[in-house]
């Protein structure tokens, strides 16, 4: 029987030998569907941009850099409710319907002020993002959407992937922000 604890077997080297076995054992691994891909990543970017945007202080929500090249950029607070306002335009028309009222043009609706507020917004629009993917099948993936235009945006597939995109870039000007407050963003620590 083999020691795992002896020196001369790393653990790394034993996990290597272990997944070389099982790929030469013959199991198959079923593959992953395009909605389960999608999912994960959403579910992954979800997992780091709520907690980050939580992570700032409610009286710290109207912060915008001022110095260098930062004049005129949105607030934190402008930030997190443009990212929202994406994710559920992006959604609905993935799912075909309209975004809450007061949505449009990547802005919130004016009503939604305070921290708490701009929390269930974001929560909202990731909820409509997971069931735009719930809601696509690898057939209806990359069919044209009735009624939109452009290229890889008349897509359920596009319209994820710009989601996926527009929500990781805000995720690192979010971190900017969060750092210059002198806070660590949930997902570094």
């Amino acid at each position: 029987m083999l020691n795992l604890r002896r020196k001369s077997f790393p653990l790394p080297l034993v996990l290597a030998c272990s997944c070389v076995a099982i790929a030469q054992s013959g199991k198959h691994v079923e593959p992953f569907d395009s909605r389960q891909v999608i999912e994960a990543r959403i579910t992954t970017i979800e997992n780091e941009l709520v907690p980050a945007a939580d992570a700032m202080p409610e009286e710290q929500y109207p912060f915008a850099p001022i110095h260098g090249e930062f004049v005129g950029v949105r607030t934190f607070a402008e930030q997190v409710k443009h990212l929202a306002a994406a994710n559920y335009q992006l959604g609905s028309r993935a799912l075909g319907e309209k975004p809450p009222p007061g949505t449009q043009g990547e802005s919130a609706p004016a009503s939604i002020k305070t921290k708490a507020e701009i929390m269930e917004y974001l929560r909202g629009s990731f909820a409509c993002l997971h069931r735009a993917v719930e809601a696509a099948e690898d057939p209806n993936l990359t069919e044209p959407i009735p009624g939109t235009t452009g290229t890889w945006q008349r897509t359920r597939l596009g319209l994820l992937m710009d989601a996926l995109a527009h929500a990781s870039n805000h995720y690192g000007q979010m971190v900017v922000y969060l750092r210059m407050n002198g806070i660590v963003p949930p997902a570094s620590k």
